[in-house]
């Protein structure tokens, strides 16, 4: 049986592009006849046992990562057109008369899983044996898998903001930069920084926010980040600006942030990596950190819904965010509420986020060369291949991207929060 042939078996109506396979066989797709240019190319034998041995998103992914399937018709830096295509596949299981004659013609050979790429993070059940879910040492680990690739490489790819989350577009037209800065100021003035207020901003990334805030409001910031790469970038950052007296970055967990009596708290991006189970605890810890009538603000990716499961696809906890956890936008807010803290309000920013995602890519099309040196193909593919993933799923409101402002009352009950937003 022709490669062509087992696609077609588990196929609902026609692919939806061209694919071509390394036996000479060919599934025409509807896109042979519309618009489409986009042609998926199965280059051996590995790449078929990856697909046959890992059904969906992680197969995929390995073939992809490895070569063994190409994407024609889309820039490895930007295969958002490919996934626009690959998200209108349907597939069907066969029935159960079909699948004896499905074996035979794959053979037994092709359903032994290769070896994974080297990209890939070990499965959840292997990972168990390095320590408890979210555990210190754990969490250290997965923050490092990700967030310590290269400091040149995400250079490349983020541009000069060196800004890792959501930007905020003033207008669609709003160059990426310009959207990070914009970010970076919504989240001042949500928290209603002036001169001479105490900010401790947790998960600071490469230190985008602490220097926004040295700089532009007069705060004195603590900023601190799990990754090492990180930290040592913001660390130099802070005091090529001359903002040392201000600004201090620290190579921790947010756990360990010293310090108590801020003026305000931020979060940008980093709930995504704490933990479900862990919401009270961190929101808590959070909470202790702030005088009364301090503000927070809380931005991260959220779940469409507060019942889908919080455990991310096979690809994403895999490739890009190991123990990674999402869930509705309620659930965060209840969460906060239930330590105590009242929410004063909520938005969310997933078209900014879409947008954001989208440069990018833009960004490592145009530096590809310089990322590939820098982290090899394997890697920098990966990137592609989630980013523009993730750029679908923001437009499709399969993720969304929530800020959460909160406040910590005084024993009064008073909030010191103007009768209308400021911001």
């Amino acid at each position: 049986m022709a490669i062509a042939d087992l696609i077609d078996a588990v196929t609902v109506g026609q692919a939806p592009m061209r694919i071509e396979a390394y036996d000479g066989s060919v599934v025409p797709g509807r896109g042979d006849n519309s618009a489409s240019d986009i042609v998926l190319r199965l280059n051996n034998e590995r790449g078929l046992r990856y697909l046959l041995t890992a059904p969906g998103d992680l197969g995929l992914a390995r073939a992809y990562v490895t070569g063994d399937l190409e994407m024609d018709g889309a820039h490895p830096g930007d295969p958002y057109p490919a996934m626009i295509e690959l998200a209108r596949w349907t597939f069907r299981r066969p029935p159960l008369a079909e699948v004896p004659k499905l074996l035979r013609a794959v053979g037994a050979r092709n359903l032994v899983p290769p070896p994974p790429p080297p990209q890939e993070s070990l499965p959840p059940l292997r990972r168990a044996l390095e320590g408890l879910r979210h555990s210190r040492g754990r969490d250290a680990e997965s923050i490092s898998k990700h967030y310590d690739v290269s400091n040149a490489f995400y250079r490349h790819v983020l541009g000069p903001s060196m800004a890792y989350t959501c930007a905020v577009f003033p207008k669609a037209d709003a160059g990426l930069d310009e959207a990070q800065q914009e970010k970076f100021d919504l989240v001042a003035r949500k928290l209603d920084l002036q001169p001479g207020m105490r900010l401790l901003d947790v998960g600071c990334g490469w230190g985008g926010m602490a220097l926004h805030a040295a700089t532009h409001y007069g705060v004195e910031v603590t900023a601190i980040t799990l990754s090492e790469q990180q930290a040592s970038w913001a660390a130099d950052a802070v005091e090529a600006a001359g903002l040392s007296g201000r600004a201090r970055i620290i190579h921790g967990d947010y756990r360990d942030a010293p310090g108590t009596a801020y003026d305000a708290v931020s979060s940008i991006g980093l709930m995504e990596h704490v933990g479900v189970r862990n919401y009270a605890s961190y929101f808590a810890l959070l909470r202790d950190k702030l005088r009364p009538g301090g503000r927070l603000l809380n931005h991260c990716i959220t779940r469409p819904d507060n019942q889908a499961s919080t455990m991310p696809g096979a690809f994403i906890d895999r490739y890009v965010f190991p123990d990674g956890e999402l869930t509705g936008s309620g659930r965060i807010i209840s969460a906060a509420q239930d330590v105590g803290l009242e929410v004063r309000h909520e938005e969310n920013l997933r078209e900014h986020y879409a947008l954001t995602l989208a440069g990018w890519c833009a960004n490592l099309v145009e530096h590809w060369d310089e990322c590939v040196a820098e982290v090899g193909i394997g890697t920098a593919r990966v990137w592609g291949l989630y980013m523009a993933g993730s750029r679908l799923g923001f437009e499709t409101n399969a993720v969304q991207l929530h800020q959460v402002l909160a406040v910590k009352l005084d024993d009064d009950g008073n909030a010191s929060f103007p009768l209308r937003p400021t911001w």
